[in-house]
């Protein structure tokens, strides 16, 4: 294998942990409150939230501080998020959209070189020009003002003391500067003068400070979000954007003074004797689960299990039908018509579940047709650098959100402490595709389409039964479906099922999890026409499953997060 070709690996793959030998983590049991985050800082930092009396949301505002600190490569405040919060008392669901917004002077041709040739992938994100306006303050922010129950300031000084004081460089953070998957934080002074002091990468176990975000944390404590987006802040970001050593972009302060996060409605989908629930495109998602999951409705899975050749089978063929949908149609709906409600009709999914041989791969699926909507495929490449936090409060209310600055540090370009997303990258970098126009095209303003898909599932009483959601990139649909399937089907534990060998399948090969059993099934699926690949598969599932007297949380152990709880 080429070095070119082991530092695309890398990137994809997007963290240093490999999946062979990992040891299983237990099940946490609790009775009042639940948190589980990427790392044990940040999820310390909402367990005191929740012991305080804190609501879910004030648990995940602590939580999403102390990660933009402790673990960079994932998500920050330079970044987006997607949060779904459950409202026990009015049995509400709401969903917040915090994702990027493509500055004014972005255009479809962002991308394109001097021929219209989109640019390599690497080419485009680091730098200025792959930077969208953060969205993260302002979505955390208005949930805040609506859910909040403890002082905003109180939400920050975990982070704050953690950034002043220091705080111990985990071995995933550490590795993931060794590797330099992301050239933008050896390239570009700032992130290079903090990740690389010397010229030297941070080491694991050492402390690491870091007063410029700790300031810029005491003004947004101290004077909320309006700082950040219309201050000396937002003022900032704007001049490394388009003062980047690498590709400068056009993000301006008019651009940050103009942002909105957005509630939207969630979209809901019926499986089994449940409701799944998540977040509406921008985000693709959440329909891209439920698609999988409705299309497999046809088939008894309880009578299967997770390494039964027949059940991998079914999954992957699901799954082909679902992404072929997600890269022709979904964009976001402010400025493209997404055929939400039809791709997630039960007379649709029964269609399209019945194109599945359950003899043979189907090979590449084509999507559904759906009148006067013709798109082309994008060619976006998401990779798996976010993080995802559950969260459950003593009095039932709960909230799962999904973070990113998209690729592992971002663009690579840091101001006052804090990496920029490189978010830009997650729209098609070529606009048309034989004169025909790609829903998920760069245009000024709008919202690049996610794979994030926090989810909640709901009794048939409309009681909450899950939450849960995995970074991952676009393998984050296969993450979070394969672990719906685990516990909705299979009836197993949240943890028992975040333990399971993943399986991920986007339409292109059948791809199985590294050192696990499932390798031994590959003769057999190739046998039925399967493209098979065995690699790491390092999602970041946390889940906690609610029930009447007790909640039960898991983290992956293919990560650093824990559970807390009482």
């Amino acid at each position: 294998m080429s070095d070119a070709t082991q530092a695309k690996q890398k990137r994809e793959e997007g963290e240093p942990e490999a999946a062979t030998g990992v040891t299983e983590k237990q099940a946490v049991v609790k009775e009042s409150f639940m948190v589980t985050a990427a790392n044990p800082l940040a999820t310390e930092a909402g367990y005191n939230i929740l012991k305080q009396g804190g609501s879910a949301v004030d648990a995940a505002i602590a939580v999403q501080l102390v990660l933009s600190l402790v673990e960079p490569q994932s998500s920050g405040i330079g970044g987006g998020a997607f949060m779904l919060y459950y409202d026990q008392l009015a049995g509400d669901l709401l969903t917040y959209d915090g994702r990027e917004v493509a500055p004014a002077s972005a255009g479809e041709d962002i991308f394109l070189n001097e021929q219209g040739k989109a640019v390599p992938w690497i080419e485009a994100v680091v730098g200025g020009r792959s930077v969208g306006v953060p969205g993260l303050f302002k979505m955390m922010e208005v949930a805040h003002q609506k859910h909040g129950k403890l002082p905003w300031a109180s939400l920050f000084e975990q982070a704050i003391h953690l950034a002043e004081k220091g705080f111990i460089v985990s071995p995933r953070l550490a590795k993931l500067v060794q590797l330099e998957i992301n050239p933008g934080i050896k390239n570009l002074k700032a992130a290079s003068d903090y990740f690389f002091p010397e010229g030297k990468p941070i080491q694991e176990g050492m402390l690491l400070k870091n007063p410029q975000f700790a300031q810029v944390l005491k003004e947004v404590a101290e004077k909320g979000s309006d700082v950040f987006y219309n201050g000396w802040i937002g003022e900032d970001i704007a001049k490394a954007v388009q003062g980047s050593a690498i590709s400068p972009g056009g993000l301006s302060v008019t651009d940050m003074k103009n942002y909105q996060a957005k509630q939207r409605d969630p979209i809901c989908s019926p499986y089994r004797s449940f409701k799944l629930c998540s977040m509406a495109p921008p985000s693709s998602g959440g329909i891209a689960v439920m698609q999988i999951l409705g299309q497999l409705q046809q088939y008894d899975l309880s009578k299967l299990n997770a390494t039964d050749p027949e059940a991998v089978h079914l999954y992957t063929q699901s799954a082909r039908l679902a992404f072929a949908d997600r890269n022709q149609y979904l964009a976001d709906p402010d400025f493209v018509t997404v055929p939400t409600s039809q791709m997630l009709s039960q007379d649709y999914l029964d269609m399209r579940g019945a194109l599945i041989d359950p003899k043979k791969d189907m090979g590449k699926a084509s999507p559904g047709e759906f009148a006067n909507l013709a798109r082309a495929k994008d060619n976006a490449y998401e990779l798996p650098s976010t993080t995802h936090m559950s969260i459950v409060d003593k009095d039932g209310n709960a909230v799962s959100m999904t973070s990113t600055i998209e690729m592992a540090f971002g663009s690579g370009v840091m101001v006052n402490g804090f990496l920029l997303n490189n978010q830009l990258t997650d729209f098609s970098r070529t606009p048309v595709i034989d004169g025909v126009k790609v829903a998920n095209r760069v245009q000024a303003h709008k919202r690049p389409r996610s794979s994030m898909a926090p989810m909640m599932v709901f009794n048939g009483d409309g009681s909450l039964r899950l939450v849960v959601g995995s970074p991952g990139g676009s393998r984050i649909i296969n993450y979070v479906s394969q672990t719906l399937i685990g516990v909705l089907d299979w009836r197993m534990s949240i943890q028992e099922a975040i333990n399971l060998p993943r399986i991920t399948h986007r339409n292109d090969v059948t791809t199985l999890e590294k050192g696990s059993e499932l390798e031994s099934l590959q003769p057999q699926l190739e046998a039925m026409g399967h493209k098979v690949s065995i690699r790491d598969l390092n999602s970041g599932l946390h889940g906690i499953e609610v029930f009447s007297d007790k909640l039960v949380g898991g983290a992956d152990p293919r990560r650093e997060g824990i559970v807390l709880g009482e």
